[in-house]
């Protein structure tokens, strides 16, 4: 295992972090976030085992940057540059994408107040959801009502209302 370490600690490091980099500078300027979301994510984590190993072979150096004292400035400026993202993150409400704070809203709406957001009518709203096996009767009717008297999860009735891309 020692020799392991030795030979692929530090590449395996720099290897993960680039793609890491790579992956956070994408999701940062939101290039293509479904390709690059679970790779930033897993790959962060695996990450952490070569950046063990490499702290476990360079044990003795670190340890001399502690005596010197120059190891904890560098260590401190991180926390104080992450400690106003964490702060931010705690303090500020449902985390996520925003756009999902909608669907509440629009499971709540009547169908005849949801048919022109979708740009159509709500008879061909009752028709979609006819073909989804729900039962609507009126253009009063919710989506929320609709899925809980069908005893089903209400994001996939708001889907079945979407028009084709």
């Amino acid at each position: 295992m020692g020799n392991f370490i030795n030979r692929y600690a530090t590449p395996l490091t720099t290897g993960l972090f680039v793609v890491s980099a790579v992956s956070g500078l994408a999701l940062l300027f939101g290039w293509a976030p479904r390709a690059f979301h679970g790779m930033h994510e897993w790959l962060s984590l695996v990450l952490l085992l070569p950046f063990g190993f490499h702290v476990a072979r360079n044990w003795r150096p670190l340890v001399a940057y502690a005596k010197r004292k120059t190891l904890f400035l560098p260590l401190a400026l991180s926390l104080v540059l992450a400690a106003p993202f964490a702060v931010a993150g705690l303090a500020g409400g449902p985390g996520g994408n925003p756009a999902f704070r909608a669907l509440p809203l629009l499971a709540a709406a009547p169908l005849s107040d949801l048919a022109p957001i979708l740009k159509t009518t709500p008879e061909a709203l009752i028709e979609a959801l006819k073909a989804q096996g729900l039962n609507p009767t009126s253009p009063q009717d919710t989506p929320a009502a609709l899925a809980a008297a069908a005893g089903r999860p209400v994001n996939p009735v708001l889907i079945a209302l979407m028009p084709a891309p």
